[in-house]
């Protein structure tokens, strides 16, 4: 993980956007919780196991990040919140140069 950080932002259920400053190379999910973003829950702690890290990518970075790997891929279909062609497991994101000023949406629902 690097010390340089750039800037994101998560859009909350309610519409309320929160920014914070992420490290390169730190996982989107550790950054929310470090940050308090209220919604990441991260039961398992980052293992990929249990969808509650479950966000929405803006659409202008999915061909930038690599695709879902089988695993993270069966994860979700487990989301508790509807599963859209942008939703990802924050779990599994690392934050890069390519994310600066971008924001993630959360579902409504994580549990």
């Amino acid at each position: 993980m690097s010390n340089i950080t750039i800037n994101i932002g998560f859009k909350l259920p309610d519409g309320d956007i929160q920014h914070i400053d992420a490290p390169l190379g730190q996982s989107i999910m550790q950054a929310a919780i470090v940050n308090n973003i209220d919604g990441i829950e991260a039961e398992c702690g980052g293992s990929c196991m249990c969808a509650t890290c479950h966000l929405y990518v803006p659409d202008s970075l999915l061909n930038s990040l690599m695709p879902a790997n089988d695993e993270e891929a069966e994860m979700l279909e487990e989301t508790a919140a509807e599963r859209r062609p942008s939703s990802r497991l924050g779990c599994q994101l690392l934050v890069t140069d390519a994310m600066a000023g971008h924001i993630f949406e959360l579902p409504e629902c994580q549990s």
